[in-house]
């Protein structure tokens, strides 16, 4: 007898737990939380964990509460795949992320096989949503898009310049250069210098006395903040003053600790700027509050989350598929970064880029403001 209700009470504990346990939906954050990039980590870890903070506050997703779980990718095409699969293993519904590129075109795959979307507020390579998979959205543009701003800017204000195009190897830079290249090749403007470098790579002299002896006057970067910065310094330290451009892999303040002064008048592609949004205001300043500036990606992290727990609530239901197809058919959704629809791929429908300029501000310290 003692035993059967020995039994009794364990089932029902057992039951009370698992219950409580699926109460939880489970929201994955992957980027690099470590290495050179994690100030571009910080911003979706950030950005998320706000968002997930503030719905659960006003209820949840159909009665449910978020549970962010973190996944270092460490920039690394591998330990993103691991990341991925630790996700699935972990019952994760959602992902937002990955950061790089070459992170997120490998852990889709395993999202998608098992039912998990995954929104990018920062992947730009045209080929994670270029694949025919159900699961792959992005909260920011593509290179494609980025790469011919980039490119019309290059052929009306260098045309006669001697224009050096470098890339770090990977599918983001490489794919952004090779975009706006492609936009300046037919505005008419070839480049004199077309080089690729490693990522991790600090000396960078052999490529500047290449660029010494092409009398480069412009030198537009596709790749990260890390070695844009080390560029810059080592093309000041040897005399070269043409500026750098470059796209949303250096939009951060960590760029200017790295380039020092080298980083005056750089160029930069990025989307007008979330923070000066009105409706973005009081959570602007709920980060800032919490010590965190929003830079670059947080609020497209945050409107990542938003539009996740909308669609949900909208299907009344976390089940994958049913929740993708109502964020293509049911946008626009109202986020922290504006009104956001998506087309049948996965892109947004409203892309937008501006050119910024790197320079001193009222505090006389180096940032970026848009021109």
């Amino acid at each position: 007898m003692k035993k059967s209700l020995l039994s009794a009470v364990a089932l029902t504990a057992m039951v009370a737990f698992s219950g409580s346990a699926w109460a939880d939906i489970l929201v994955g954050v992957g980027g690099p939380l470590t290495g050179p990039n994690a100030a571009f980590g910080a911003q979706l870890q950030k950005g998320a964990e706000q968002a997930a903070a503030d719905i659960n506050a006003a209820g949840g997703i159909n009665g449910e509460k978020i549970k962010i779980v973190l996944g270092d990718d460490v920039s690394d095409a591998k330990q993103g795949v691991s990341v991925a699969n630790k996700f699935v293993a972990d019952g994760v519904k959602f992902v937002v992320g990955h950061f790089n590129s070459g992170v997120s075109i490998p852990a889709s795959e395993v999202y998608a096989e098992n039912g998990i979307i995954q929104v990018t507020p920062a992947s730009t390579n045209p080929t994670f949503t270029e694949r025919d998979l159900w699961n792959t959205f992005r909260t920011c543009g593509r290179d494609d898009q980025q790469g011919g701003v980039a490119g019309k800017y290059i052929a009306d204000n260098f045309k006669d310049g001697k224009v050096a195009v470098i890339h770090d190897k990977t599918p983001y830079g490489q794919g952004l250069a090779d975009e706006t290249k492609k936009a300046m090749n037919a505005a008419g403007v070839k480049e004199v210098l077309y080089e690729g470098v490693t990522t991790g790579d600090k000396d960078f002299s052999a490529l500047i006395a290449k660029m010494k002896q092409a009398g480069v006057t412009l030198v537009y970067w596709g790749g990260l903040h890390t070695e844009a910065g080390l560029i810059m310094r080592q093309m000041k330290d040897q005399g070269i003053k043409a500026p750098m451009m470059s796209g949303d892999g250096i939009v951060s303040n960590e760029l200017a600790s790295i380039a020092g002064d080298a980083v005056d008048g750089t160029l930069m592609t990025f989307a007008p700027d979330p923070r000066k949004n009105p409706a973005a205001k009081e959570l602007v300043e709920k980060f800032r509050k919490a010590g965190f500036e929003p830079e670059a990606y947080t609020l497209y992290s945050y409107a990542a989350l938003q539009i996740i727990a909308e669609a949900a609530k909208k299907a009344g239901s976390t089940e994958g598929e049913k929740v993708a197809e109502t964020m293509k058919s049911s946008g626009p959704w109202k986020t922290a970064i504006g009104e956001i629809g998506f087309n049948e791929k996965g892109d947004i429908t409203r892309p937008d880029y501006v050119m910024y300029k790197w320079g001193k501000g009222a505090d006389g310290k180096y940032t970026y403001t848009e021109m």
